[in-house]
């Protein structure tokens, strides 16, 4: 059977070849660069989305935030007999983390109860997990029981502080889960940035033709486009520069975002991560830590117009800033409840009343809530025995010495104090020049005033409050731990070294009322003379020791120092904790360099019966269920017998009631028993304390250059402000008198004769004494009449004027240097500061201080 086949003809085959492709050429070539392009922007896409993905997978592989440890207060203490309301207790517990009975918080609950409060610790709580009741009667505590048994007192558990900080970063955040956050605050930031964002799929399109269609038709950017996806996307993984490359790969990571990750789980990043200003040094990052930023408070306690406040300002956290800007930020509030009304969020009704909710925040005071010098020195305390690491990715809980209360007060009254200063130091470099016809003001340029305050418990050496300069957002540079020349707050070392001869077996007894001559004095140390002056060349001749250091008389330090001896002196500053001092005459004017820390620890010699304590700023520190990791104590040294140390401590009680003290602190207000000494070298200082607070307050220019005020005018205003404040606290109201140890006696002087007063003498002052070195002469044993006359006229036999004289005039002069009436009683103003030495010390570079 034959088999036809049929073999088609060449040009037949080539036509059925090209079937698929189009005749036109044109076609052709275009439909082959679409094939290419598509294969590769494919490829492209293919190799992008794969390289986002692995970066997003190594993003998000650990924790997004890194853990932070958190930093406590010291907790506040409530005492039978206390004034004390259960309403406050009750939001004191709230803010430290507690819950109402009922809701679980691992920190602990509490129950509002007829007539006062019942506490439960948790198992994390600072405390042991024992109930404990307070009950209270017409706003006074009237007992606080436990199992049964009475306290004294008891420790609430203790108030967050602030997180620690990233070192790298200094931002600061309170990380929080998407049910923390609450609805009015995700309302209102979804109604100004993001409001589809439950809607699409990472990018909103319809949103960005509309913004750039609006872009492009006024001709200047007034729109943004970004979802709130978008926003974290370039956030988390991108620059911040703007060029289409960008904004594409931006587009691609939100899409990869919203495939990975829930609706709810985004917008936790977003809310843990999105900038929302600066605060100090530090930059605030998400709603929990600018809610406390702004208002002081925690997040799930914000109101509508807060949240709206803080809604508005992610669009440019600078230039709406509620304390630079708060018309800014006002408007861009309201603006946002408007919006919260459109989405349906809220009523118009609600809207209107928030809008006319003033801008609530919290003092613009960085120090008053944050303490950020303190917690530097926290952080840096820590970082020699914890790694920063372990820290923060453990969470442990650092539970400090501060008090919140008195670092406010502390924070207030430098911000007080720091203006007075300002003030001065304006005045002294302004300066009228006559131009001509014309008289011209000017003000000469210098460096600003800087100054640094400790507060510490005398009896436990606990940093309860501390200042390290004006301005932290400014400058970081502390300034509590700054070396300088001491000045005159050095001067109590060298009386307290004389009034060891009571008890160190010396063949000459020194007592508050013997006797020392202010002249002019040359003093000499190995090959050198040193001559201090007096201020304003003004000498007294014959003076007590009680009055030479109420009057801080240089020449008569100096002369003291001598006769106890130069060593004794150094040994027992260096004691105390002022390590650099050296066994010179300078040395007695406060010439060598200590801190303003080191000077409150070395105070305590004086305040907590002779035993120096050292300062100290971390209680514990407990992991994140509150079990203890370490512990810290203070080092404790007894310095001197509590009798001494009760002796100055009454000697610089004259300084500040009679003395140079007088003005700077009674004459402010403050009238509550209290010792102290004013200081003046380059810098002003002030050291003082009462019975249950030391505080020392140090002013100067970070150049070094004198700032030509006295401590009196600089310092002491500080501490004074400071320590007002601190009495109005209940915890600190009880500023008692004095302690008198055993072995101490006070008698009677005669203020003309400085011998025991008797009826005759009936003009008199009380000073104590070391049993048994009191004087024994009596006022009467001397020529009553002759010593009246020669009082007034400056005969030969002169009396010595006694300290309690200086409130009402100064001491007699040298006959040489005789006052009017008037300048006896404007004398006692001047503060302690000398004119320059004519000579340095052998063995010190610096200028001794006044």
């Amino acid at each position: 059977m034959a088999i036809k086949v049929k073999i088609p003809k060449s040009g037949e085959k080539g036509r059925k070849a090209r079937r698929g492709l189009p005749r036109d050429p044109v076609l052709r070539a275009a439909l082959i660069v679409f094939l290419v392009a598509a294969v590769g922007l494919g490829g492209s896409f293919s190799y992008f989305y794969i390289k986002y993905d692995r970066i997003i997978e190594q993003r998000f592989r650990t924790p997004v935030f890194s853990n932070s440890a958190k930093i406590y207060a010291i907790p506040r203490t409530v005492h039978d007999g206390d004034k004390a309301d259960a309403k406050e207790i009750a939001a004191a517990l709230r803010r430290a983390g507690y819950s109402d009975k009922g809701d679980q918080s691992p920190l602990g609950s509490f129950r509002l109860v007829s007539g006062g409060i019942e506490i439960t610790p948790g198992p994390e709580s600072y405390h042991s997990p024992e109930e404990a009741r307070i009950t209270i009667q017409d706003g006074q505590v009237e007992r606080i029981t436990s199992k049964g048994n009475d306290l004294s007192a008891y420790e609430l558990e203790p108030q967050l502080v602030t997180a620690l900080f990233d070192s790298e970063q200094r931002s600061k955040r309170q990380v929080v889960k998407y049910n923390d956050i609450p609805k009015v605050m995700v309302d209102a930031v979804m109604a100004i940035e993001d409001r589809r964002f439950f809607e699409h799929g990472g990018v909103n399109f319809m949103r960005m033709f509309e913004a750039v269609w609006i872009d492009l038709t006024r001709q200047r950017h007034e729109q943004g486009g970004s979802t709130i996806t978008m926003q974290l996307s370039r956030g988390f993984f991108l620059t911040p520069e703007k060029t289409v490359r960008r904004k594409l790969t931006e587009m691609l990571i939100a899409e990869e975002l919203e495939q990975k990750f829930s609706k709810q789980q985004i917008f936790e990043f977003y809310g843990n991560w999105v900038n929302l200003g600066q605060r100090g040094s530090f930059a605030i990052s998400g709603f929990a830590e600018a809610t406390r930023a702004y208002f002081n408070k925690d997040l799930k306690d914000i109101t509508l117009p807060e949240a709206a406040l803080l809604a508005g300002i992610i669009q440019g956290p600078s230039r709406l800033s509620p304390y630079r800007h708060p018309e800014r930020a006002l408007e861009r509030r309201n603006l946002v409840l408007d919006s919260m009304v459109d989405t349906h969020a809220i009523t118009r009704e609600q809207a209107e009343k928030a809008k006319a909710a003033p801008l609530k925040l919290a003092p613009p005071n960085v120090e008053a809530s944050d303490a950020p010098y303190f917690v530097d020195m926290v952080r840096d305390t820590l970082i020699n025995k914890f790694s920063e690491h372990d820290l923060n990715d453990q969470s442990y809980r650092i539970y400090t010495t501060l008090d919140p209360d008195l670092q406010k007060a502390a924070a207030q009254a430098v911000e007080m104090g720091i203006k007075l200063v300002d003030e001065q130091v304006t005045k002294m470099r302004t300066k009228r020049v006559k131009v001509g016809k014309k008289v011209e003001t000017t003000v000469a340029p210098g460096p600003q005033a800087q100054v640094a305050l400790v507060v510490l418990d005398p009896h436990t050496g606990a940093v309860l409050a501390l200042v390290g300069g004006r301005d932290y957002g400014f400058s970081q540079l502390n300034h509590a731990l700054s070396k300088r020349p001491t000045g005159s707050i050095f001067k109590p070392f060298v009386y307290a070294a004389a009034m060891n001869t009571a008890l160190d077996g010396s063949q000459t007894v020194i007592t508050p009322a013997s006797t020392v001559t202010d002249a002019p004095s040359s003093f000499s140390y190995g090959d050198q003379i040193y001559e201090p002056r007096n201020y304003k060349e003004e000498y007294h001749g014959d003076v007590t020791l009680r009055y030479a250091l109420a009057m801080s008389l240089n020449n008569a330090t100096v002369k003291v120092a001598e006769e106890v001896g130069y060593d004794k002196v150094a040994d027992l500053a260096k004691s105390a904790g002022i390590a650099s001092v050296k066994p010179t005459p300078a040395m007695a004017l406060g010439s060598y360099d200590a801190t303003p820390l080191d000077m409150a620890g070395a105070y305590t010699s004086f305040a907590n019966n002779g035993e120096r304590l050292s300062p100290v700023l971390v209680n514990s520190v407990r992991n994140a269920k509150g079990d203890v990791v370490a512990n810290f104590k203070t080092d404790q040294r007894q310095v001197l017998d509590p009798r001494i140390a009760y002796i100055m401590t009454n000697m610089m009680e004259g300084v500040i009631n009679n003395g140079l003290g007088y003005t700077a602190v009674r004459l402010r207000g403050f009238t509550l028993p209290a010792a102290g000494k004013t200081g003046s070298s380059h810098d002003g200082w002030f050291a003082g304390y009462t019975s249950n607070l030391l505080c020392i307050v140090w002013v100067g220019y970070d150049d070094y250059s004198d700032l030509r005020l006295s401590g009196a005018q600089t310092a002491a205003p500080i501490w004074t402000e400071f320590m007002k404040k601190a009495s109005l606290l209940p915890q600190y109201s009880d500023m008692k008198d004095f302690a008198q140890p055993t072995g101490v006696v006070d008698v009677q002087l005669d203020k003309a004769t400085n011998r025991l007063a008797t009826p005759t003498c009936p003009d008199d002052y009380v000073a104590a004494f070391v049993a048994g070195t009191e004087p024994r002469e009596t006022c009467d044993q001397q020529s009553g009449v002759a010593g009246l006359f020669s009082r007034f006229f400056g005969g030969a036999e002169k009396p010595l004027p006694p300290p309690a004289q200086a409130a009402n005039g100064p001491e007699d002069q040298d006959p040489k240097k005789k006052k009017g009436f008037f300048g006896k009683i404007a004398g006692i103003f001047k503060d302690d500061k000398s004119s320059a030495p004519a000579s340095k010390p052998a063995d010190s570079g610096q200028t001794p201080p006044h």
